[in-house]
């Protein structure tokens, strides 16, 4: 699948880092550096725009380093961007840990992963089929 992508002048373009990887990294449009005190959040943007293929939906995800290491998160994970959206791509970044965080220009800060998505019709009906598991939830298919 092709995407077409406007660099607003973003250090670099996303990339895959390895070969087998799922999700492209994009990293800070940013001149100086940027903190994010604990327990806080910051809209990051990227100096990209994209135009995604309609039937596709581009995922906001977080980098599982910067989660390990730094407790940092994507806010809305994942996040969507849709195929009709045009403006520049931001990634809201949230620092769960208790120290501040600092983001560099350039830094990696997310990754993108671009999937197929339905529109679904809705058909109200009732009542619903049955089925083994019923209305349990959380947790009641198993101790972990």
């Amino acid at each position: 699948m092709e995407v077409k992508i406007e660099n607003l002048g973003a250090c670099e373009l996303p990339s895959y880092e390895s070969e087998s990887a799922a999700g492209m990294d994009v990293r800070a449009n940013i001149q100086e550096p940027m903190i994010i005190p604990p327990q806080a959040f910051k809209l990051i943007p990227t100096g990209l725009r994209m135009e995604i293929p309609k039937g596709t939906e581009c995922q906001v995800r977080p980098r599982s380093g910067l989660a390990f290491k730094h407790g940092i998160s994507v806010l809305n994970s994942p996040g969507t961007i849709d195929s009709d959206y045009r403006g520049e791509i931001g990634v809201l970044l949230i620092n769960h840990s208790s120290k501040p965080f600092t983001i560099n220009p350039c830094d990696r800060i997310a990754q993108l992963v671009f999937t197929p998505v339905f529109n679904v019709v809705l058909n109200l009906k009732s009542p619903l089929t049955s089925s083994e598991r019923g209305a349990n939830g959380f947790g009641s298919t198993g101790k972990n």
